[in-house]
């Protein structure tokens, strides 16, 4: 959660600084990448099984906020692109304004940036790349599980640990040294 919030509140603050530089193909290029290489194709992925985990509500309710939260500040920085879609997708959405056009715009919250959570995600994904490409390379089924040994820098050893279940989970690792 703490590396998508990051990468939410860096986005908001280039996208916002392309916008007022009139360098508007740099900051839509921006929003697009976010949208499908960070949330959709690992965030939404990684909440998964929070969201379908009914025994833990506060999980599943902060996985939803999370999810809500990213969603609407990127509609709103992909408002002035594609305005009508956008609007519609907002209003499924939970909101404070009548209208995505009338909302506040995202502005990036300093505090909410923390450059270890996005070193350390970009390592267990980065882990997760390469387990998915030796998969691929010696033809393992994609539901077989398989074990894996994954050699961590120092420093980022601890926080890997407490996150291998998502080595585990994307990886289709069964057990990981």
């Amino acid at each position: 959660d703490k590396w998508i919030i990051s990468k939410l509140n860096n986005l908001v603050k280039e996208v916002t600084d392309n916008m007022d530089s009139f360098e508007l193909g740099i900051a839509v290029q921006k929003v697009h990448d976010f949208i499908w290489d960070e949330f959709c194709d690992w965030y939404i992925e990684l909440a998964k099984p929070r969201l379908y985990n009914k025994e833990n509500a506060e999980e599943r309710a902060t996985a939803q906020h999370v999810l809500a939260t990213v969603l609407t500040s990127a509609m709103q920085l992909l408002h002035p692109y594609m305005p009508f879609i956008t609007e519609e997708i907002y209003q499924c959405l939970p909101h404070q304004a009548e209208s995505i056009m009338v909302s506040q715009w995202p502005f990036a919250k300093e505090e909410l940036m923390d450059d270890e959570a996005e070193r350390l995600m970009g390592a267990i994904m980065d882990s997760i790349k390469a387990i998915r490409n030796m998969r691929a390379e010696v033809n393992v089924p994609p539901g077989k599980k398989v074990p894996a040994i994954l050699l961590a820098a120092a420093d980022l050893k601890e926080g890997v640990e407490a996150n291998q279940n998502y080595i585990h989970l994307m990886g289709a690792i069964d057990e990981l040294t």
